[in-house]
């Protein structure tokens, strides 16, 4: 699949395929545009152009200096439908990029067509004291006390990943874990752990579709549900035996549940021709 490049600082790498209305796809904190390797080529199939971006810090987008404030995320997803030319596409967001489409969305309402979220909360305060204190040890701790990303990746899998997680799903989520550059993806854990809340979401305009792992320990499906009843109208789906990174682990049931909500809200989004 192609890669476009959105230039400027930090440079940003979207992988690209198909022609259709935009649905732009964002990874997980601990992720990279590859995580989406099986719902790219699915959407396009399905006449929908796809695009997965790597955030800034991440997979072959570019470093950035000083510190990191969460709307950088969200000006860089601006940056690259500019560089499009689209003014509305559909966003499929899992965990903390399902926390970026959200504050996307409220921040620029016009130009979200729909939203599919994955495995997502509304902000670090929707978790409990146990459960931010868990994944700050699983992941900031040790990289501070010198540990490399490749080596705590296979603790974070474990905790992320359901029962029935197939070895595909493990070394997928373990080879993007240990592709994390440990500065960029110390900012990012410090940038969305003190994030407690995305912002008001009774203020969305858009439909709404929330997808849950049924084994998801982090989002659990009590907490998506949570979200949900905040927005009168919004679609929640859980996947049998997945757990936080439904989409990895899931692959197909994935694409059904998102292609049957965003196909009913198809012409929301802006046209592109990626070929």
């Amino acid at each position: 699949m192609p890669t476009i490049f959105v230039p400027a600082l930090p440079r940003l790498a979207v992988e690209v395929l198909g022609n259709g209305p935009l649905c732009l796809f964002l990874h997980g904190i601990g992720g990279n545009r590859s995580n989406w390797s099986a719902q790219l080529p699915a959407f396009a199939a399905n006449g929908f152009a796809a695009a997965a971006s790597d955030a800034r810090g991440y997979g072959d987008s570019g470093d950035y200096p000083g510190p990191f404030a969460f709307t950088d995320f969200v000006d860089d997803l601006a940056r690259a439908l500019d560089h499009f030319g689209v003014e509305r596409t559909h966003l499929v967001g899992l965990s903390m990029g399902g926390r970026v489409a959200l504050a996307f969305a409220l921040a620029h309402p016009a130009r979200v067509g729909a939203l599919v979220l994955a495995d997502t909360h509304g902000g670090f305060g929707d978790l409990t004291a146990a459960q931010r204190a868990d994944y700050v040890q699983a992941r900031r701790e040790p990289l501070l006390a010198g540990k490399t990303p490749a080596q705590i990746a296979p603790g974070v899998v474990e905790r992320l990943v359901g029962p029935e997680a197939s070895d595909e799903a493990r070394a997928a989520l373990l080879a993007s874990v240990s592709a994390l550059r440990a500065e960029s993806y110390l900012k990012a854990i410090e940038a969305t752990v003190t994030q407690d809340r995305v912002g008001d979401l009774s203020a969305l305009a858009c439909p709404v579709h929330f997808i849950v792992g049924e084994h998801d320990r982090l989002t659990t499906p009590e907490i998506v549900r949570r979200l949900a009843a905040q927005l009168p109208g919004s679609e929640v789906t859980a996947i049998p035996g997945a757990g936080h990174v439904s989409n990895l682990e899931a692959p197909d049931a994935f694409n059904r549940i998102a292609l049957g909500f965003l196909g009913r809200h198809r012409d929301r989004a802006d046209k592109v021709a990626f070929g």
